[in-house]
């Protein structure tokens, strides 16, 4: 057993040392994109004020001057919060707000917040790298999360005591406050690392399944399933915009899925429409996937045609799609995005004092 422990040791240090870097641009993006969607909407400050009698002005007439444009809005979302914009979305880098009760456009909202957290994004994702640099970023960060799901294994075989003591176990739970310098770092490597081990054990594991296909691919077979096709967009190359068959029926559309889901938060349709119209209905923020439907409505006839929500995905559909908002910890709501966070703000200094522990062994080494 001691040989194993040493085996195991070894690993560990050489594999914290040798992604510290990659681990540690991880964990302290992780912190600062920890309330992104809050801040987000709390920096734009639309606040929407409904006038007397409060009717607002339908989809139809809101898109009529803007689909068909270039660029062309990819879906449009409405919200039953009273002061609420609508939202015109053109794919996932832009968004145009509009009051949805005089039809002005308000703008895109604050571009100082927003364009710092994409820059955040991209470093968490890419590294930083941006055009033909970008796959390279991107297998980097996926393979500083492998690491990292090593680490953590391996921290917690490490953890348990040698002896099973009230002593030992309050050493590799509990903080210290009077140690310094080598024992301050192993107090806090320990306790940090316990407390924390299952949410990085989740962010790590979650972030390897959306970095690697195959390991996507693995969580379809457990399930006794066949993996979805992998669709690569060529770098550079921009998806076809498509015009609107027709706006007609947009309307009475979005009545009747209202009327359906009278529990709804807030509503997306896809665009362009064509003889059909796909809503995204949520009755939850966006991190709860089991409270959100996609309705199709027959635009002609205003029917809904098909309602289909998580129960009627398969159980590795199902499982692949809370592993992405378990990854943020918006899951479990303000309080996963809370937990999330620290879990960030815990690695950073797990990096920090394992790094500062393999440096004091070193200089000992030298020493000697």
């Amino acid at each position: 057993m001691r040989r194993i422990r040493k085996i195991i040791f070894w690993l560990h240090l050489t594999a914290g040392v040798s992604a510290g870097a990659i681990i540690l641009v991880m964990s302290v993006t992780g912190i600062l994109l920890t309330y992104e969607r809050q801040l987000s909407e709390w920096a734009d400050g639309f606040d929407v004020k409904p006038p007397e009698g409060g009717a607002t002005i339908g989809l139809e007439q809101l898109l009529v001057a803007r689909v068909g444009t270039s660029p062309s809005p990819t879906a449009i979302l409405v919200s039953h919060a009273p002061a609420a914009p609508v939202s015109l979305q053109f794919g996932k880098s832009k968004s145009e707000y509009i009051d949805p009760f005089s039809g002005k456009l308000l703008g895109e909202g604050n571009q100082t917040v927003r364009g710092l957290f994409r820059s955040v994004l991209m470093w968490h994702r890419y590294l930083g790298r941006e055009g033909a640099t970008q796959p390279v970023g991107k297998a980097i960060i996926g393979a500083g999360n492998l690491i990292f799901l090593v680490l953590v294994v391996s921290g917690l075989f490490l953890w348990c005591p040698r002896q099973w003591s009230r002593p030992g176990l309050r050493a590799v739970t509990l903080f210290q406050r009077r140690l310094k310098g080598r024992a301050r770092d192993w107090n806090w490597h320990h306790v940090l690392g316990f407390w924390f081990a299952i949410p990085l054990l989740l962010i790590a594991a979650s972030g390897i399944v959306m970095s690697y296909p195959w390991a996507n691919a693995l969580i379809f077979r457990l399930a006794g399933e066949s993996p979805p096709p992998v669709i690569r967009q060529p770098p550079g190359k921009e998806p076809r915009e498509l015009r609107p068959e027709t706006l007609i029926g947009i309307d009475a559309a979005l009545a009747t899925v209202k009327h359906a889901n009278p529990g709804w938060q807030t509503i997306q349709l896809q665009l362009p429409p064509t003889k059909t119209a796909l809503f995204s209905v949520a009755d939850s923020h966006r991190g709860r996937p089991d409270q959100r439907r996609q309705v199709t409505v027959d635009l002609g006839s205003a029917h809904i045609l098909t309602c289909e929500g998580m129960e009627t995905q398969s159980p590795a559909r199902r499982t692949r799609t809370w592993l992405r908002w378990i990854h943020t910890g918006e899951a479990g709501g303000l309080a996963g995005q809370t937990i999330a966070g620290l879990a960030s703000a815990a690695a950073t200094l797990l990096v920090w004092t394992g790094l500062a522990l393999s440096w004091r062994r070193l200089a000992r080494k030298r020493a000697r």
